[in-house]
């Protein structure tokens, strides 16, 4: 197996902070809905919302306390619950300025010491 096949293109970082979504339900009515991030790294994430989206559906994502906006599109949905769902992510772009941290260079190994 290459042992670079299962390297990420960015390191996840969890960061739990809530992000407006502005997509369209199926009769094409603009809805602006609130999510929670749970991971984020500079290519998308995985938020926390309450509304089901569907996989490869285009949105736009809003950060509230930057006033940044970014397209992205819907690449999984897991059930997280009776009210939730888990949507992970993905940016048009790489967009590592979109979220208020930075993030470790890839080659970072945590340390062993405590």
């Amino acid at each position: 197996m290459d042992p670079g096949a299962d390297r990420r293109r960015s390191e996840r970082v969890m960061l739990c902070m809530t992000v407006l979504v502005l997509a369209e339900d199926e009769e094409r009515r603009l809805h602006k809905l609130e999510a929670q991030t749970q991971v984020v790294n500079a290519h998308g994430g995985l938020f926390k919302i309450k509304t089901h989206l569907h996989v490869g559906q285009s949105f736009l994502l809003s950060n509230p306390h930057s006033s940044s906006e970014i397209s992205c599109r819907v690449v999984r949905i897991e059930d997280a619950g009776l009210e939730h769902f888990h949507v992970a992510f993905e940016f048009d772009r790489p967009a590592p300025d979109f979220w208020p941290i930075v993030f470790p260079p890839v080659d970072w190994v945590a340390s062993q010491k405590i």
